[in-house]
C-alpha cells in the first residue's frame, strides 16, 4: 500500500481512537448511583489564582457506596473546594465539617436515570459524529491524492468505511453497557 494512503488510514484511526477515549471519559462522569471518586473528576478549584483539578489539591475517597469524602491538603482550601463542586453543577450538596467535605450521593430516581440515559446517548452520538468527521476527512484526503491509482483509492475508501463501521459499533456497545449500568437499580 502507498505510504500516503497508509498515513491517511493511520490518521483516521487515531482520530477514531480519540473519539472512543473521549466517550469513555465522558461516561465516567455520568454517575450510575454508586459513589466513585471519578464523579468529581470534572471539578476544578481556584488554587491561588489558577484553575486546578480537585484531585491535585485534595484526597478524594469513597468510604462506602453512598458517600464521597474530600480531604484538602490545605485547610484553607475547604471553601474553594465547596465552591468548585457547586460550580461543576453535579447535583451534589457538599457538607463541610471544618476538616473534610462530605458528599452523600443520593440514590437515583427513575426520572433521573432516564435523564442520565439521554445524556449518555447524546455523548455516544457526539462520538459517532467525531468518527464520521474523521471518515470524511480521510475520504477527502484519499480523493485529493493524485499519486495513487484509482484501484488503490477505492480500496482505501473501502478500508476507511470498514474502520468507521467498526468504531460506530464499538460506540453502540459502550452506550449499551452504560445504559444497562444506569438503568440497573
Amino acid at each position: 500500500m502507498n505510504e500516503d494512503i497508509q498515513f491517511i488510514l493511520d490518521t483516521a484511526k487515531e482520530a477514531m481512537d480519540n473519539a472512543i477515549a473521549h466517550l469513555k471519559k465522558q461516561f465516567i462522569n455520568i454517575r450510575a448511583g454508586k459513589a466513585s471518586p471519578a464523579m468529581l473528576g470534572s471539578v476544578m478549584v481556584d488554587y491561588y489564582g489558577s484553575q486546578t483539578p480537585l484531585n491535585q489539591v485534595a484526597n478524594v475517597n469513597t468510604p462506602d457506596g453512598r458517600t464521597i469524602t474530600v480531604q484538602p491538603w490545605e485547610k484553607n482550601m475547604l471553601q474553594e473546594i465547596e465552591r468548585g463542586i457547586a460550580y461543576a453543577n453535579l447535583g451534589f450538596n457538599p457538607m463541610n465539617n471544618g476538616e473534610t467535605i462530605i458528599i452523600n450521593v443520593p440514590p437515583l430516581t427513575e426520572e433521573r436515570r432516564k435523564d442520565l440515559s439521554k445524556q449518555a446517548k447524546a455523548e455516544a452520538e457526539d462520538a459517532k459524529v467525531s468518527i464520521r468527521a474523521a471518515r470524511k476527512d480521510a475520504m477527502n484526503d484519499v480523493k485529493k491524492n493524485d499519486d495513487v491509482s484509482e484501484d488503490l483509492k477505492n480500496n482505501a475508501e473501502i478500508d476507511i468505511q470498514e474502520m468507521t463501521d467498526k468504531y460506530v459499533k464499538k460506540v453502540d456497545e459502550l452506550f449499551d453497557n452504560k445504559e444497562k449500568e444506569i438503568m440497573t437499580v
